[in-house]
């Protein structure tokens, strides 16, 4: 059963679950595991007016003997989700979170091959999903992820 929040959408955790598959998937394609949630310090987001800092921004995954990042895109990262945009709140970038992950996605787009580390995005809707859950029909998907690592970059 899919845990879904009063707004309708999962939970933050599921979004984590799929994430996991996908990333886990790739591991199997590579043969290795990938380091989950790196952070490189010249990936950073914007300066906090309140503490005159910048974070370093995570990765999903990164595989550094292949120089590969990848990252999972669900549908907040393409389209306007409330729940996950908080469009009520504003960030250190000054804008609403949707308006920043998409700043801060280009900047993944930009800088990580210009690091010399290729970049592959995989969306989620190149999945079957069911009440935002993934379909986990293994063959199928791993060929999916094959496919995107082949291909190289989103």
């Amino acid at each position: 059963m899919v845990p879904i929040t009063r707004s309708g959408l999962y939970s933050h955790g599921m979004a984590k679950q799929n994430e996991a598959y996908v990333l886990g998937l790739c591991d199997e394609v590579l043969g290795i595991a990938g380091l989950r949630q790196h952070r490189f310090e010249w990936l950073e987001g914007d300066l906090s007016p309140n503490t005159g800092r910048r974070m370093t921004l995570p990765v999903d995954a990164y595989w550094p003997d292949r120089a590969l990042v990848v990252e999972f895109h669900e549908k907040q990262h393409t389209e306007q989700v409330r729940h996950f945009d908080k469009p009520d709140v504003m960030t250190v970038s000054g804008m609403h979170r949707g308006m920043q992950r998409k700043r801060y996605d280009d900047r993944r787009r930009e800088l990580i091959p210009a690091h010399g580390i290729r970049l592959v995005i995989i969306p989620m809707s190149d999945f079957e999903v069911r009440r935002s859950n993934i379909v986990q029909r293994h063959d199928e998907n791993l060929a999916v992820v094959r496919s995107a690592l082949q291909k190289g970059s989103g």
